[in-house]
């Protein structure tokens, strides 16, 4: 039989392919198991949980829908350098004229750069009505139904769910979640749109986001 020790060492080499939601939990049973603790769950129940995680890792990676960008729109243009840049920096700034098509085409810029399948790429916006315009334009251009691999949550009103890769919220709903969340461990990455309206939800946020850098 595999000793404890040997076992969590195996457990952990995975935990960087799941979500990062799945990759906590896991963590958390792992030093429960080693330090001996009565409410630690049995290696089995541990197998099982990496299983499981495993699994809701690789059909999120193949949820992925076929990404195309309007040609018309001038982002468009810049594509390959932002992809870039996002695949290499922790934190990346666009800046752009409006209507350049910044708000719609960064998160699937997002996606084409790897990220959405260790968690949730979310997109804030500062009004209600915006969030669920973007969310509609996006999941018709990836050829999905709203609150598929797109979603969006506002107050009073949830339309995402487990598979959902872009969320669209306001900047008070993402607030609101960091008293639930304190990582954002649902988050593979997040854009804040309009930051420039520096808006005091926007400045919290950018507060606390770059506090999480180091911690995430």
């Amino acid at each position: 039989m595999q000793d404890t020790k040997s076992f969590a060492q195996d457990v952990r080499k995975h935990l960087d392919m799941l979500l990062y939601k799945d990759a906590r939990r896991l963590g958390i049973e792992l030093k429960r198991l080693i330090n001996a603790e009565p409410q630690a769950k049995s290696k089995d129940e541990i197998a099982l949980m990496l299983a499981e995680a495993l699994q809701r890792a690789k059909l999120r990676k193949e949820s992925v829908p076929k990404i195309t960008y309007p040609q018309a729109l001038p982002v468009s243009q810049h594509k390959d350098e932002i992809i870039k840049a996002i695949k290499e920096h922790q934190v990346v700034i666009v800046a752009g004229e409006t209507g350049s098509g910044k708000t719609t085409q960064l998160p699937k810029m997002c996606l084409e750069a790897g990220l959405g399948q260790r968690g949730v790429i979310g997109h804030t916006q500062p009004r209600r009505i915006a969030a669920r315009a973007v969310a509609s334009r996006i999941a018709e251009e990836l050829g999905q139904n709203l609150g598929q691999s797109v979603g969006y949550k506002v107050r009073f009103t949830d339309v995402t769910s487990e598979n959902c890769l872009i969320k669209l919220m306001t900047d008070g709903i993402l607030l609101s979640e960091t008293a639930s969340d304190r990582l954002l461990l649902q988050y593979d990455c997040i854009i804040i749109d309009e930051a420039h309206e520096r808006s005091l939800n926007i400045d919290f946020l950018l507060g606390y986001l770059k506090n999480l850098l180091k911690r995430r």
